[in-house]
């Protein structure tokens, strides 16, 4: 991760900190830990529960973070890189049940978002210089664009025998650095196992709520995509998840134009239909894999089809940061939202 991102991210976890803090004299307890796990800032807090209780959970949570870590990493040696590797060599490997459910679940995804949202095409995000710490100010090849685009590598390729995973196609390079909002759900999952039930996990920007703080509901700032701080304040409901893509983390720039990491599958080449995207999953099972997942296809397809894209994971809070520094919302997000840096413009999005 480059220092920019991770004072970004750093930044995020200040003012989410800031906000979960902001209780009464008397508040009950409230337990709070940061980390940093899938190259980004982690930050847990726990209310209403004894600290060893919370302080506890938390320790199993970050420990099951940084094995799926370790097991998802895109460009280190990892099971995704052994399967990669498998694939290209047109052989089959074995994966867990795990893995096969991460992948099966993430398909479903991609196809629902029309492979905007594309976990397959890690050698397109490997050619932009992302698979990196840092990220170094040097355009592609077009040629080898476009020779990568025409290979067309997506999920479906995928063949699941049991255990064993192959692919039709060589050019499958799974890349889930898009996904890691599954992890929100484990989480989730896991506190509520252990009757914590009021709770707000962040996992690098996209935020699950459990619950309230007391009589107080969640709420988390969202970054500007072109300022420091907070742009505005978002309220979350019980089970809700907040997930944001933007060009202003994992980016370089050349001649003063930005190109981030959010490659459009369809050209091989950084979207830039907007400065960010973001979005609010309703509570189920699945938020946090939503909020992550189909941020990608809002930003990439832009804003005339965000609506369009959010409807198919049943999502009607979008807010949208255009080029030109407005906002596009939905009429439910704008009941949501309180503006601490107002945008020039604010218009509804349909």
């Amino acid at each position: 991760m480059s220092v920019r991102t991770l004072f970004s991210a750093l930044r995020w976890l200040g003012m989410l900190a800031l906000l979960a803090g902001l209780t009464s004299c008397s508040k009950p307890p409230m337990f709070q830990q940061d980390g940093y796990v899938f190259g980004t800032a982690v930050q847990i807090t726990i209310y209403g529960v004894d600290e060893d209780k919370a302080k506890a959970a938390t320790a199993t949570i970050l420990a099951d973070l940084d094995r799926l870590h370790a097991k998802l990493h895109a460009w280190h040696p990892s099971d995704i890189t052994r399967l990669n590797n498998a694939f290209a060599m047109g052989e089959a490997a074995q994966a867990d049940p795990e893995m096969v459910a991460i992948l099966q679940q993430a398909k479903g995804y991609a196809e629902r978002s029309d492979q905007l949202f594309n976990p397959a095409i890690g050698d397109l995000v490997a050619a932009w210089g992302f698979h990196n710490d840092t990220f170094a100010p040097v355009l592609p090849d077009p040629d080898k664009i476009r020779q990568l685009v025409a290979m067309k590598p997506t999920l479906d390729d995928l063949q699941f025998d049991g255990p064993n995973v192959s692919s039709t196609n060589p050019d499958v390079n799974i890349d889930l650095g898009g996904f890691k909002g599954f992890a929100l759900d484990r989480a989730a999952a896991y506190l509520r196992k252990h009757h914590m039930y009021n709770a707000l996990i962040n996992i690098g920007g996209n935020v699950l709520a459990l619950g309230k703080k007391g009589d107080t509901p969640w709420k988390v700032g969202l970054q500007h995509p072109r300022k420091p701080g907070a742009m505005a304040v978002i309220t979350l409901g019980d089970g809700e998840s907040i997930g944001t893509s933007g060009d202003y983390e994992r980016y370089f720039e050349v001649d003063g134009k930005r190109y981030c990491h959010l490659i459009d599958p369809r050209t091989g080449w950084p979207a830039q239909t907007m400065q960010s995207a973001t979005l609010i999953a309703p509570s189920s099972q699945e938020a946090g894999a939503i909020s992550d997942a189909i941020t990608k296809p809002v930003f990439i397809g832009g804003k005339d089809t965000a609506v369009h894209y959010a409807s198919r994971f049943g999502v009607k809070d979008v807010l949208i940061v255009g080029n030109d520094g407005s906002v596009y919302l939905t009429p439910s997000m704008q009941s949501r939202v309180q503006w601490l840096q107002a945008p020039p413009h604010i218009y509804r999005l349909r």
